[in-house]
């Protein structure tokens, strides 16, 4: 089991991981061409409308009742796997119903919506841009929800491949359509937008394929409602609402950042850079994760489900802590080295790393939110971490608002991090009633402290090397070079504390891989 986990969540990281570094090179070339303009601000506005609404009815909704479902049946079940099939092809039916009727209204009121988002843009040109960039973007949200559904089949079957890689495609076409309108001399926020649906298409294609090949060929067909998505439905509506609170976390963050100019793209860039580890391992994580412990769970095996959470737990924090521990101590060189150039200035840098700052400190809290998550999920129960969002929303809106009077923009990534600490620890307190096969075992909380302690070590040799090394940064031929020794150094020094402390065991990890391979 522990191979399995160990060899899933290697398929799904590796995958994120190559995304997230196209990721990187998308957002370059995206803060070089347009920087913080307000073209700039339209766009990432734009494009975050149709993903804001993807998590709401597929990724964070859809998918943690749809999941265990359909593996319950794929698995044999009750109607064996021309069940599996047909409950997959009436749930994409049902889907592809609604989001359509939902892409019709979004268009008609398109400037409603911006204004509900950003009301801060209608002082100036942004909205008016916004609106017709969010108009051209929004139809993603079809093929991307559909894709979300796809994923879950594949990942239900244990196949994570197409699924993970379906990102990479998507910055891909992003850094394509840039550099061919870069050649032709054509507007770079309106090359962008236009591709936002053509890479939707292309994603959803690439897992449509992929399902098809693994004995799921799914074909939309008149939806109608059966007893299966009765009771999805029933699942996935706490589920969607808790999602709903979700987002309007971020509606607040970005209506706070609305109201000061730049700011929304300050905190794009910010929240790129702790996504690379958010992505590589919460994300994969809890995909990896959720199937493993709705299987562990009903078959009533405590003992490997309490395992199989807390070696997820565990290696989540080995992954993301030292990440944190980067974004908190040396933000300012990453931001520098990554993004300052062309459009975006050293103002831009400055104002960056302090988001970037920010949002690392509430890192682990996200990281370890996907994995607790999971335990609510694989029970089927969304209503309770629906409950926990509600108390999450009420703090970021509280801190966001509250503190932009005093701090202005920074206030939304404030208000970002303690809400998510916050439910981190409503999360945790109520897994551990759950009973003792949703508790961390000994072995996490032994590990636990020592990661920290390699962390915060790794952080103190990263602080060293930029005082050695700082005057390169500033250097155009030689600033890669010292962002190298950085993030090498920090990388080497965290595998040789983890080591000394006992924080982990890289043979354990490569023992575990071999087992599965």
């Amino acid at each position: 089991m522990a191979s399995k986990l160990a060899r899933g969540f290697m398929t799904v990281g590796g995958w994120t991981m190559a995304s997230r570094i196209l990721g990187f090179v998308r957002d370059i070339l995206i803060g070089a061409f347009l920087g913080s303009s307000a073209v700039a601000e339209a766009f990432l506005m734009a494009f975050s409308l149709p993903n804001m609404f993807r998590r709401f009815f597929a990724e964070g909704t859809l998918n943690v009742a749809f999941v265990p479902m359909f593996a319950k049946k794929h698995e044999g079940g009750e109607t064996g796997p021309a069940g599996a099939l047909e409950f997959a092809r009436d749930a994409l039916s049902g889907l592809m119903f609604i989001l359509l009727i939902f892409t019709v209204i979004a268009q008609i009121f398109m400037p409603a919506l911006v204004y509900a988002l950003a009301s801060g843009f209608a002082q100036d040109e942004r909205f008016a841009m916004t609106v017709y960039f969010g108009r051209v973007a929004f139809p993603y949200i079809l093929f991307i929800s559909m894709a979300a559904l796809m994923s879950g089949v594949l990942n239900a079957t244990g196949r994570f491949v197409a699924a993970a890689a379906a990102p990479v495609l998507l910055n891909i076409i992003f850094i394509t359509a840039m550099a061919v309108a870069w050649s032709m001399g054509w507007p770079i926020g309106d090359a962008l937008a236009w591709t936002v649906p053509v890479a939707g298409v292309a994603q959803f294609a690439l897992v449509w394929v992929a399902a098809a090949r693994a004995g799921y060929r799914l074909i939309p067909r008149m939806p109608h409602m059966t007893p299966e998505l009765k009771r999805l439905a029933i699942i996935a509506a706490p589920a969607a609402m808790a999602g709903g609170v979700t987002q309007i976390n971020l509606v607040v963050g970005r209506q706070v950042a609305s109201y000061f100019e730049g700011a929304n793209a300050w905190l794009y860039y910010a929240d790129r850079l702790y996504q690379l580890p958010l992505g590589v391992v919460g994300i994969a994580m809890g995909i990896v994760l959720l199937p493993e412990l709705a299987r562990r769970l009903r078959a009533g095996d405590a003992e490997g489900g309490r395992e199989a959470f807390s070696r997820a737990g565990e290696l989540s924090l080995a992954l993301t802590l030292p990440a944190a521990v980067a974004l908190i101590m040396v933000p300012t060189p990453l931001i520098e080295v990554l993004f300052q150039r062309g459009a975006f200035s050293a103002d831009d840098t400055a104002r960056t790393a302090l988001a970037t700052a920010i949002y690392g400190l509430g890192l682990p809290a996200f990281v370890l939110q996907k994995v607790l998550s999971s335990v609510y999920f694989a029970r089927e129960n969304t209503k309770t971490p629906f409950y926990f969002a509600i108390f999450g929303m009420v703090v970021n809106a509280a801190l966001a608002i509250g503190l932009s009077i005093y701090l202005g923009y920074i206030a939304a990534a404030i208000g970002t991090s303690i809400a998510a600490w916050s439910m981190v620890i409503l999360t945790w307190v109520g897994a551990w009633r759950m009973g003792e096969e949703t508790r961390f075992d000994a072995r996490f909380w032994r590990r636990f402290w020592r990661i920290v302690a390699a962390s915060w070590s790794m952080g103190a040799v990263l602080w060293g090397i930029v005082i050695m090394v700082g005057p390169m940064f500033g250097m155009a031929g030689l600033k890669f070079i010292a962002l190298l020794i950085l993030v090498g150094g920090g990388m080497l020094s965290y595998a040789l504390f983890g080591q000394l402390f006992g924080a982990f065991r890289l043979g354990e990890l490569k023992a575990a891989l071999r087992r599965g391979g």
